[in-house]
C-alpha cells in the first residue's frame, strides 16, 4: 500500500512537472485530437490542438497485449500519455475523455501513468482509422498487468478518442 502511494504520487509529480514543457507549435492540419482545461501550453484558443504529425512527433513507444475486442496479442504503437500531459503541461490528475460517438469517461491520470498507458495511433503496424477504433485509441499493457484485466479497466480503453479535459 506504501509503494502504491509512492508511486501515485511519482506519477502525479509527472503530470504536474508538465507546466514546465515548451510550448507547442500550431497544429499544421486537421486535429484528431484536442485537449483543454488545467493546461499551460495551449497552441490556439480552443485549448491544445494535435494533428496526426504533432503526436507522432511526441515519440512512439509499443504496447503488445490482448484486448477484448481482438484476437492474440495485438501490437499498439502511438505516443504515452506521459508524453502528451508533458507536451500540454498538463495541471490536473483527472482526465475527462470523450470519443466520437460521445462517449465519455472521467480517468485517474496517476493510474494511467502509473501503467504506461498510451495514445495508440497503429495497431499491427497498419494506422487506425475511425472504422476501426481509431484514430486514436487509449491502450493499457494489460499483458505486463493482469489486474488490469478485468470490466472496470475495459471501460478505460476508450476509442475514437478525440478529446481530453485535464480537470
Amino acid at each position: 500500500m506504501r509503494r502504491r502511494f509512492f508511486l501515485d504520487l511519482a506519477a502525479m509529480a509527472v503530470v504536474a512537472s508538465a507546466s514546465a514543457a515548451s510550448a507547442l507549435a500550431p497544429q499544421a492540419s486537421n486535429p484528431v485530437l484536442i485537449v483543454t482545461g488545467a493546461i499551460a501550453n495551449p497552441n490556439s484558443q480552443d485549448g491544445a490542438l494535435f494533428d496526426e504529425a504533432m503526436l507522432m512527433a511526441l515519440g512512439t513507444s509499443t504496447i503488445r497485449t490482448t484486448t477484448p475486442w481482438t484476437d492474440g496479442v495485438v501490437e499498439f504503437v502511438g505516443p504515452t500519455l506521459a508524453s502528451l500531459l508533458e507536451a500540454v503541461g498538463a495541471k490536473g490528475t483527472v482526465l475527462h475523455a470523450v470519443a466520437v460517438n460521445d462517449y465519455a469517461i472521467d480517468l485517474d491520470a496517476g493510474e494511467l501513468l502509473r501503467y504506461g498507458a498510451m495514445l495508440a495511433m497503429k495497431q499491427d503496424g497498419k494506422a487506425l482509422s475511425l472504422r476501426d477504433r481509431g484514430p486514436l485509441w487509449l491502450v493499457l499493457p494489460r499483458e505486463q498487468h493482469p489486474e488490469l484485466m478485468d470490466e472496470a479497466h475495459n471501460a478505460k480503453w476508450i476509442w475514437q478518442l478525440k478529446t481530453i479535459e485535464i480537470r
